[in-house]
């Protein structure tokens, strides 16, 4: 039993992609319905319907279709305070889009319905000229309930580390050590924050969801967001996982998407203004949104914030960011963001380094750069974006003024499983707003 439970934590079931036993045949969302299936329901549920994180089930799919819009109930959290403002409203211009057409990545004509349905959405909002025209919710999903981002968390780190550099907070051209001299012996030692902020840097580090022996795992179980084997001897909060990376090529010749750099630069924003991350993001951003609920990050046992992913938000919270970004910044009468700091996320990063990144050749990316943690296109209506793994996304398209904010359980970690589908979908959503 004891080899039994070792191997079990040692792949850590991959990821959500990895099925539970009797899991519904993912090529078939409608069936993964959280409510049909009965995941925790009852007072207490059925021991066959439990979801949770000791055996990690939390991350097997198809619970994961009710743990994304549950991980407070799962993982110790920190607060982001909305703040005691008046709730900022959207106005409302409904359209029904349902039976939008568009060509998909496979060649045939689908529907934006049919679209919702194959990337596993749990929640849904575009808004047009800053109102809502379209909002939809499935399965775990509802309006008040927050849903973890994933790497959406880190444009929204990216964000306020940008408006810090350019408010002379930090400086972005100085090392890593002036603030963290902690890391001197490690990857981090000759880097610097830009470089940290457009993620070039140059580190031994593997982020492969589908690999149990990648990185990324045991980065999660150092962070106390997967349970760790018996005997485990391994670092136990973030930090000290940080403390431990070593370099590997050098730093600003090239993209190497990793999600421990966004953890790197929570912790120079911790160290440059004495703040936590949640707190920043609460008095910098949230407080001056209207925010309609608060949000939270999960944390490790030494409470600090999961940057690089941990962020949990509602549909509409999320909406306000993006609309803030889409208005170069200013929203709720105000301006929240630095309009210089928005126009150089829409700018982009360097094309070149992008292209050198392990994935230049999947659809669409060689359109693309990465700019202070924002994903950004070089083509068509220019749109940026921010991404996290099994669907998440807000996308902004600023020559539609649209903004589309989803949030999902896709049962495949790899953004790559469903971009190439929702991309086509935002384009021919964003032509036909255009001509309406």
């Amino acid at each position: 039993m004891k080899a039994k439970t070792i191997a079990l934590a040692a792949g850590m079931l991959a990821a959500a992609c990895v099925h539970a036993q009797g899991a519904p045949d993912p090529q078939n969302p409608a069936a993964s319905d959280p409510n049909l299936m009965g995941w925790m329901q009852g007072f207490p549920p059925a021991a066959d319907k439990m979801v949770r994180f000791g055996d990690a089930s939390f991350l097997q799919f198809p619970r994961t279709r009710w743990s994304f819009s549950h991980m407070r109930e799962l993982l110790p959290t920190a607060n982001v305070w909305r703040g005691d403002a008046t709730t900022h409203r959207f106005a409302s211009a409904s359209l029904d889009i349902g039976a939008l057409q568009f060509t998909d990545d496979k060649g045939e004509t689908i529907t934006w319905d049919d679209m919702l349905a194959r990337s596993y959405t749990d929640a849904i909002l575009v808004l047009h000229e800053g109102k809502i025209v379209y909002e939809r919710y499935f399965g775990a999903g509802h309006p008040q309930l927050p849903h973890i981002s994933f790497s959406v968390t880190k444009s929204m780190v990216g964000t306020l580390a940008a408006t810090l550099a350019h408010e002379g907070v930090i400086d972005a051209a100085a090392p890593v050590t002036r603030y963290i001299p902690e890391l001197k012996d490690t990857a981090y030692g000759d880097a610097t924050v830009r470089q940290v902020m457009d993620m070039t840097i140059g580190v031994k580090y593997s982020e492969d969801y589908a690999d149990p022996k990648s990185d990324i795992w045991s980065y999660a179980r150092a962070g106390g967001m997967l349970p760790s084997p018996p005997g485990y001897a391994g670092p136990k909060t973030l930090h000290a996982f940080l403390l431990g990376v070593k370099k590997e090529g050098n730093h600003g010749e090239a993209f190497a998407y990793k999600t421990i750099n966004t953890d790197v630069l929570g912790w120079i924003l911790k160290r440059a203004t004495g703040r936590s991350v949640a707190t920043l993001l609460s008095e910098r951003i949230w407080q001056k949104l209207g925010m309609e609920n608060d949000s939270y990050f999960l944390v490790d046992t030494a409470g600090s914030e999961f940057g690089g992913g941990g962020l949990n938000l509602t549909l509409r919270d999320m909406a306000r960011f993006g609309e803030m970004m889409r208005l170069d910044g200013r929203f709720n009468e105000q301006q929240v963001i630095p309009k210089a700091v928005v126009d150089d996320i829409r700018r982009g990063g360097d094309r070149v380094k992008f292209a050198k990144a392990a994935y230049p050749d999947a659809p669409g990316y060689a359109a693309y750069s990465y700019r202070s943690m924002w994903w950004v296109s070089h083509e068509g209506n220019r749109a940026y974006d921010a991404r996290g793994i099994h669907g998440q996304r807000i996308y902004i398209d600023p020559v539609a003024r649209m903004v589309v904010v989803k949030l999902s359980s896709h049962p495949v970690a790899s953004n790559l499983q469903h971009l190439p589908l929702t991309d086509r979908a935002y384009r021919a959503l964003a032509d036909h707003l255009t001509r309406k």
